[in-house]
């Protein structure tokens, strides 16, 4: 349903503009009759834009910015509320807020087109499905008996921010009793030809609230609060009574400049200034389709501080479980694993975002490809990665290129370079973690077909053709690995993941053909890239790091390779010059070729760049860029500078799967590898994560004389626990002495194996 012409009481009255030229959020109504009992009642509805639908004077429910971003014009989602026990007998109303989101609303940073992708005029479409005690049924449909008036909300844009006037509110507009003669028909709009389907992903809520733990005052007189941790969401505030016209503002930023007031130069174009006009009266209010990325909140135009209690952070998200618990000996550590779980709260909206608070906002593919192993140990995100993974599909090319970003909206060309090859990355991470075959299945044909697509542009099997933007490694510090190289070795990966794929579902011909090409790049990069005594073209860290873990090297250059790494790593002081690529590999890498005591003296380096130089800082999110702010240098360039970004957070991974030692073997925790790997700096390790099976715990705590190791695994699975077992050592399993059910040696190192199932076991290694 289009929206009518925006309108204003008296426009000499109006004390603000509307610079952005945004729409007024457009109030639809219907009035309906209910004659007999209903025993029950399901409303459908879904939008192109954002919408919030009523009944009877009530949200039909908690979730906000639904439908949620699609491609609009392939694929529109839906959703189903339960709200039979709004609904009366007599006069009823079904009612909506409408807004333009991602549809209509400003997106990404582009700016010779920031608004209109998908269409200029927002739509709503709803059905009420009535079921009576007497057996009969009955539905209300959006049509042209629907009225559209407008109220207090002038815009409200994801990006810009909200204006609310509220002198034009309309009270009662979506309850009985009101008298819409003087609003417009609604009208009927063309609609979409997009697929419309049920919701896969679970909705998008205010899942936590925070209280200012500060409020200070800046130069310029505004009120600064400060909630005291980076966030996604928006602001509830109490107000008092103020003279009608009057305006409060609220800017948002994630920083504070050196003098105390807001450093916002980061946002670029995002306003992220939400704006209330006071009718005289005191009120609550907060905003409703927009979101920001904040810490920090500057007030203007109070006659006095907020009072306490007043401010409140409403933390928005799409409404995820959490699965995995954590803490360790080390604060700094466990502060490093909050951040990282703070990012996917902010990030995860809807899609995987790459940053919440500037003009981006986009659903990047590799930050995801790489993220994801960690989002999953984190949060339960089947469902919401599935939606994505349709995202994905539904903004290939015609030749079947996935993009760089999904959905597509703005962002043009081709992906390249581990961002399109998140298109297969990703279905495999799921099938591993979750054993979803139907997701398999619906993403093959596509990871097939880019992956034919990437060797059809580049026969010599060095990947230089069709390579869209190439960001390369992005983001590395101190070196950049030589991006024919990354490449080629994501070729590679992708080549060997479509055959895994391919096994899995039994395309064996496929299988077999991808397994081919995956040698074919192998034997391409090595005489290529790599010397024979080992040494990669760059000599870079992301360079050997993907070489390694992809299976690139070949077998008697492995430990020469490995040399060259931890050389590299030496050489600079023990600190990572990985970006977003390699970041993720370093410590796993380093861990399993026998060089654990680096990986831990890498993680706990507080120098830049590193993960604790952040937290140092005193970041509750981990950073788009290892230098974002250097006692230094101050802030990096405000181009490009989230406090919110979770690529670098993918070190996650390593965190549960070798320091805490859950892992599996690909079989969606059906049979689990529990190696723990203590090392020097963390004297105790706790971590739980809750696999598709059930809980899995691990934990061990270091001693003088011995280390101390507790597992569980839940019914129904199986698994074996591996644990350093040095030359000398004795063993204990339950508080007896125990041998091992094998004694594995790799990387010159000692490890003592079990083979265990489901149940709780308590062993401990002794060296002294």
């Amino acid at each position: 349903m289009p929206a009518p012409r925006r309108f204003f009481p008296d426009e000499a009255d109006r004390p603000y503009a509307n610079p952005h030229r945004a729409r007024a959020v457009a109030h639809l109504r219907r009035n309906f009759r209910v004659d007999r009992p209903v025993v029950r009642a399901r409303l459908y509805a879904t939008a192109l834009g954002v919408y919030e639908a009523r009944l009877n004077g009530e949200a039909a429910g908690d979730a906000l910015l639904s439908p949620g971003w699609t491609d609009y014009a392939k694929r529109l989602d839906y959703q189903v509320y339960d709200v039979t026990g709004l609904v009366r007998e007599g006069t009823n109303v079904l009612g909506a807020l409408l807004g333009e989101g991602w549809y209509s609303g400003y997106l990404g940073f582009y700016p010779h087109r920031p608004r209109h992708i998908y269409g200029t005029e927002p739509q709503f479409r709803a059905r009420l499905a009535l079921d009576f005690a007497d057996g009969t049924a009955a539905s209300i449909a959006t049509d042209a008996s629907w009225r559209a008036g407008r109220g207090a909300r002038v815009y409200s844009d994801l990006l810009k921010g909200e204006l609310f006037d509220a002198r034009l509110a309309v009270p009662g507009w979506d309850a009985p009793g009101f008298d819409d003669a003087g609003w417009a028909p609604a009208g009927l709009g063309a609609g979409t030809e997009a697929a419309c389907r049920a919701s896969r992903a679970p909705p998008v809520r205010v899942t936590r609230r925070l209280r200012p733990v500060a409020v200070t005052r800046a130069p310029d007189g505004t009120h600064v609060v400060d909630l005291g941790q980076n966030m996604v969401g928006r602001v509830r505030i109490a107000l008092p009574a103020l003279p009608p016209g009057r305006v409060v503002t609220l800017q948002h930023a994630e920083m504070l400049d050196p003098d105390g007031s807001l450093y916002r130069a980061n946002l670029r174009s995002a306003a992220a200034e939400d704006r209330y006009v006071s009718d005289g009266a005191a009120a609550s209010h907060a905003p409703l389709f927009t979101l920001h990325g904040f810490r920090y909140v500057g007030i203007s135009g109070l006659d006095a501080p907020p009072a306490p209690g007043a401010v409140v952070g409403e933390v928005v998200g799409s409404d995820l479980d959490e699965t995995s618990e954590w803490e360790t000996s080390n604060p700094t550590l466990d502060r490093l694993r909050d951040n990282v779980l703070w990012s996917q709260r902010g990030n995860f909206v809807s899609i995987p975002t790459d940053c919440p608070q500037r003009d981006e906002r986009l659903g990047w593919m590799a930050d995801v490809g790489v993220f994801l192993p960690t989002a999953a140990y984190l949060m339960d995100v089947q469902g919401f990665m599935a939606k994505w993974a349709d995202d994905v599909l539904d903004a290939r090319s015609a030749e079947g290129a996935f993009p760089d970003v999904a959905p597509r909206g703005p962002h043009g060309p081709d992906g390249g370079p581990a961002w399109g090859d998140a298109g297969v990355i990703v279905p495999m991470t799921l099938y591993r973690r979750y054993g979803d075959r139907r997701l398999l299945e619906r993403c093959y044909p596509a990871m097939r077909d880019w992956t034919d697509l990437v060797s059809r542009q580049n026969p010599d099997r060095i990947r230089t053709k069709r390579c869209g933007w190439n960001f390369g490694d992005w983001l590395s510090a101190g070196e950049t690995a030589p991006k024919p190289l990354v490449a080629t070795a994501y070729h590679a990966l992708i080549a060997s993941l479509t055959a895994e794929a391919a096994e899995v579902l039994g395309e064996a011909g496929d299988a077999a053909r991808f397994r081919a090409l995956f040698a074919e790049v192998r034997a391409a990069f090595g005489a290529t890239f790599m010397t024979p005594a080992g040494r990669l073209e760059g000599g870079t860290q992301t360079g050997y790091l993907l070489a390694l873990s992809v299976g690139l090297v070949p077998d008697d250059r492995v430990a020469a390779a490995v040399r060259h790494l931890v050389s590299n790593i030496e050489r600079r002081g023990t600190r990572l010059s990985t970006g977003f690529l390699g970041v993720r590999l370093i410590l796993p890498v380093l861990t399993r070729h026998g060089h654990a005591e680096l990986a831990y003296r890498l993680l706990l380096n507080e120098g830049c760049p590193s993960w604790f130089y952040p937290v140092r800082q005193g970041a509750t999110t981990v950073w788009e860029r290892w230098d974002g702010w250097t006692a230094e240098k101050g802030f990096q360039s405000a181009r490009m500078n989230s406090f919110n970004h979770y690529a670098l957070g993918s070190v996650g991974e390593w965190l549960m799967a070798d320091m805490a030692g859950i892992a599996d073997d690909g079989s969606a925790f059906a049979r689990l590898r529990l190696a723990p790997v203590p090392g020097p700096g963390v004297e105790r390790c706790r971590a739980a994560y809750r696999s598709p099976r059930g809980w899995v715990r691990s934990s061990w705590r270091q001693g003088p004389a011995a280390t101390a190791y507790e597992v569980e695994l839940p019914a129904n699975t199986a698994g074996m626990l591996v644990l350093p077992f040095p030359e000398g050592a004795r063993l204990t399993r339950d508080g007896a002495p125990a041998e091992p059910d094998r004694l594995l040696v790799h990387g010159g190192r000692r490890s003592a194996g079990f083979d265990l199932g489901s149940g709780r076991y308590g062993f401990a290694v002794a060296t002294g």
